[in-house]
């Protein structure tokens, strides 16, 4: 049975300082990664014989505004399927180069995952077989999910962005 602590020392061993944090939330890991080594780090977890985390359950995009130079990133959440042990990757780059390898090679359900992504938050999935739009209009010019527009209509009063967690 895996435990956080032996996949943590496993990641640790194989990828060294390329293991930029780690934490606990809810008795999962999240293990932070350079956007150029999560690819790697992905491999690795689904064919190393003891992790065999080898399920994309998820694949989101993240936007922190006030993170300077790392205001973009994507989480990927891998699972081995006869423990239920369960893992989230995070990779951050700056929104001025929203770039990441595509993981379709290692999980073909990425494609589409990753499809929504650059969709709603301009991420740019380097290798990806087809990344065009997948809801949005294909003229549009714009990342809707981007945290860089009001929630409220400006001309009310009685709401403000801070009650929304911005």
């Amino acid at each position: 049975m895996l435990n956080n602590e032996e996949v943590l020392n496993e990641l640790k061993a194989q990828f060294g300082d390329k293991i930029l944090s780690s934490k606990l939330d809810y008795d999962t890991l999240i293990v932070d990664v350079p956007s150029n080594s999560a690819y790697a780090v992905l491999e690795f977890l689904k064919n190393q014989p003891s992790l065999k985390l080898n399920f994309l359950t998820t694949l989101c995009g993240l936007h922190f505004p006030d993170h300077s130079g790392a205001e973009l990133g994507v989480m990927y959440q891998v699972k081995n399927l006869v423990s239920g042990y369960s893992l989230r990757l995070k990779s951050y780059f700056p929104i001025t180069n929203p770039k990441i390898n595509s993981v379709t090679g290692l999980f073909p359900s990425a494609n589409w995952m990753e499809r929504q992504e650059y969709d709603f938050f301009g991420i740019e999935f380097e290798g990806h077989p087809d990344l065009r739009r997948i809801l949005n209009v294909d003229d549009m010019d714009y990342f809707p999910m981007r945290k860089e527009y009001r929630l409220e209509d400006g001309t009310r009063d009685d709401k403000e962005d801070k009650y929304f967690g911005r």
